[in-house]
C-alpha cells in the first residue's frame, strides 16, 4: 500500500464519518418530534409516528427546496457556503414561526374530493402515506442532488393515495393538468426574464467603455427595482397571513421602498463605483449586498408559504386524531409545537443536507457571477408575483432552476466567436496582413456595443475606397457580428432535471398508493 491509497482511504472513512454523524443528527431531531408527541396529553401511534414523518419531511424540504433561494448567491461568491446555510436556516424558521399561518388546507391545492373519503381512518391514512411518500421523493430528490417542487410532491402523494382509497373518481384532473403544464410554463417565464435581465444589464453597463460611469448611472436603478419587487413579494407572500394586503397596496408599498432606496443608494454608489476600476469584476461587487438580503428575504417568503407542505398534512392529522366524531373538516388549525417542529425541521435538513443541492443550482449547471444571480433572483420573485395574480400554475423551485438554465443559455449565445473566427480569418490572409488583423481584432473586442457598430462601419467604408491595409472580406466582416454556441450549459444536467420534474408527480402518487395499500387496514 502506497502513500496514496492510504489518503484515499483516510478521505473516504473521513466522508463516512461526515455522512454517519448527519445522519445521526437527523434521527435524533425525528426522535425528538415523537417523543414530543407524547407529551401532549393525547398519546396514540398514529400521533407518534405522523410527528416523526413530519420531520423527516420538513428536513427533506430543507435539503432540496431551499436550495433554489440561496444557490445563486452561493455560485456567484456573494455567500459562501457556511454563511448562505446560516442565513437561509434563520430566515426559513423565522418566516414559518412568524408568518407561517394558523390554518392551512387539509386538502392541499384541491387536489382530491374530500367527501368522497371514507371515514376518518381513511383520511388518516391518506396523509400519513402522502406525507410520508412525498418525503422519500424528496430524499431520493436530494441524493442525486436534482431541484425538484416540494409542492408537486406532495400534491402527487395526495393523489396518489387518494384514489388507492376511493377510486379514481376523487381526483380533481383539472388540477393535474395545470400542474403539469407548470412543468413548461414556470421554468421558461424564469428563463426569459433572467435572461431578459442579464442582456440588459450587458447591454447597459458591460458592453460600455466607460462601465463605472454607465454603472454609477443603472446599478441604484436595479437595486431599486429588486426593492420594489421584493418588497411587494413579501408583503404579498411573507407577510400574508400576518398583514393582509391587496395586490395593489402591496406593489404600492414596494414602489415606495423602491424610490427610497434610489434616493438612499444612487451617492452611495456613485461613490463606489468612481473609486472601483473599470471592469466587469468591480461591477460584480455593487451587487454583493443586494444578493445577500435576496437570499434572506426569499428564505423567509419560502419558509412561510412552503412549511404547509411539511405541516399541513401532520396538522390535518392531528386535528383529525383528537377531534371527535367521523367527520373530516375542510381545515385544520395549527398547534405551535406542529409550527416548530416545521419551522426547525427545515433548517436542520438545510444545515446538514442542503450543500448537494445548493451546488448543484449554484455552481454545476453554468457558472454564476453576481450580476447573474442578481437576474435570477429578480426573476424568480417577479414570476411568482405575476403568475400568481394571473392564475398560472407556477413553481418556484421550477423558475429559479429555469432562470439559470436562461442565463446558460444566453451566455451560450452572446459568447462571441473570437478564437474560431480569428483563426479562419488569419488563415487566408499573408503575414504581411497579420499585425493589421491583430490591431483591428484588439480593439474591436474592447469596443463598446455602439463603438463596434462605428468601427465595422469604417471598416466598411476603407474597403469601398480601398484603404484597408488588413483586407477583410465581406464575409469576415459578416463574422464579426456573429456569435458561436459553446456549451456554458451542462446538457446532462438538463436531463436529469427535467426528468425529475416530469415524474415528481407520478413518482410520489406511486410511492403514496403503494404505502397507502399496505396500511390502510391497520386500526389504531
Amino acid at each position: 500500500m502506497d502513500l496514496q491509497d492510504f489518503s484515499d482511504i483516510t478521505k473516504a472513512a473521513d466522508k463516512g464519518r461526515n455522512d454517519f454523524m448527519r445522519l445521526g443528527l437527523a434521527l435524533l431531531f425525528i426522535v425528538g418530534a415523537v417523543i414530543y408527541s407524547t407529551t401532549l396529553g393525547h398519546v396514540s401511534l398514529p400521533m407518534m409516528v405522523a410527528a416523526g414523518i413530519g420531520a423527516y419531511m420538513a428536513m427533506n424540504i430543507g435539503a432540496n427546496d431551499v436550495a433554489n433561494n440561496v444557490g445563486p448567491a452561493v455560485g456567484s461568491k456573494a455567500l459562501t457556503m457556511g454563511g448562505a446555510l446560516i442565513i437561509a436556516a434563520i430566515f426559513e424558521a423565522a418566516g414559518a414561526l412568524i408568518a407561517g399561518g394558523e390554518v392551512v388546507s387539509t386538502i392541499r391545492s384541491g387536489i382530491i374530493d374530500p367527501s368522497l373519503i371514507p371515514d376518518k381512518a381513511a383520511f388518516i391514512w391518506i396523509m400519513m402515506s402522502a406525507l410520508l411518500a412525498g418525503a422519500l421523493w424528496l430524499n431520493i430528490a436530494t441524493i442525486v442532488g436534482a431541484p425538484v417542487s416540494t409542492t408537486h410532491s406532495i400534491v402527487g402523494a395526495l393523489l396518489g393515495s387518494g384514489v388507492m382509497a376511493a377510486g379514481f373518481g376523487i381526483a380533481n384532473w383539472s388540477k393535474v393538468a395545470t400542474i403539469a403544464a407548470s412543468w413548461v410554463i414556470s421554468p421558461l417565464l424564469g428563463g426569459i426574464i433572467a435572461a431578459a435581465f442579464l442582456y440588459f444589464i450587458k447591454r447597459s453597463i458591460t458592453y460600455q467603455t466607460d462601465m463605472k460611469g454607465a454603472a454609477a448611472r443603472i446599478v441604484p436603478i436595479l437595486i431599486a427595482l429588486m426593492v420594489w419587487v421584493f418588497t411587494s413579494y413579501l408583503l404579498l407572500k411573507g407577510l400574508a397571513r400576518v398583514w393582509p394586503m391587496s395586490f395593489a397596496s402591496a406593489m404600492g408599498g414596494g414602489v415606495a421602498a423602491g424610490v427610497l432606496s434610489y434616493l438612499v443608494l444612487r451617492p452611495l454608489i456613485a461613490r463606489r463605483a468612481a473609486a472601483s476600476e473599470n471592469n466587469k469584476q468591480a461591477i460584480n461587487r455593487l451587487f454583493t449586498v443586494p444578493l445577500i438580503f435576496a437570499a434572506a428575504l426569499l428564505s423567509f417568503a419560502h419558509g412561510s408559504n412552503d412549511v404547509a407542505n411539511a405541516i399541513g398534512p401532520l396538522a390535518a392529522i392531528v386535528d383529525a386524531l383528537q377531534s371527535s366524531g367521523d367527520s373530516i373538516g375542510s381545515s385544520a388549525g395549527i398547534p405551535l409545537w406542529v409550527m416548530m417542529v416545521g419551522a426547525l425541521g427545515i433548517s436542520i435538513g438545510l444545515a446538514l443536507f442542503g450543500p448537494k443541492v445548493i451546488r448543484t443550482v449554484g455552481n454545476e449547471i453554468t457558472e454564476l457571477d453576481q450580476m447573474r444571480a442578481y437576474s435570477i433572483a429578480m426573476s424568480a420573485t417577479m414570476t411568482v408575483i405575476f403568475a400568481s395574480q394571473l392564475g398560472l400554475p407556477v413553481s418556484s423551485t421550477h423558475i429559479a432552476v429555469g432562470g439559470v438554465f436562461g442565463i446558460g443559455f444566453l451566455r451560450e449565445h452572446l459568447k462571441n466567436r473570437y478564437a474560431i473566427m480569428i483563426a479562419q480569418i488569419k488563415a487566408h490572409h499573408s503575414e504581411d496582413e497579420q499585425p493589421a488583423i491583430d490591431a483591428f481584432i484588439t480593439k474591436f473586442s474592447q469596443a463598446s456595443v455602439a463603438e463596434k457598430g462605428q468601427l465595422l462601419q469604417d471598416l466598411k467604408l476603407r474597403m469601398k475606397t480601398l484603404q484597408d491595409p488588413a483586407h477583410f472580406s465581406k464575409r469576415e466582416r459578416k463574422e464579426l457580428r456573429q456569435v458561436y454556441r459553446t456549451e456554458l450549459v451542462k446538457r446532462s444536467l438538463i436531463m436529469r432535471i427535467a426528468a425529475a420534474w416530469v415524474i415528481t408527480v407520478p413518482a410520489s402518487a406511486v410511492l403514496s398508493a403503494g404505502i397507502f395499500y399496505l396500511v390502510r387496514d391497520l386500526s389504531f
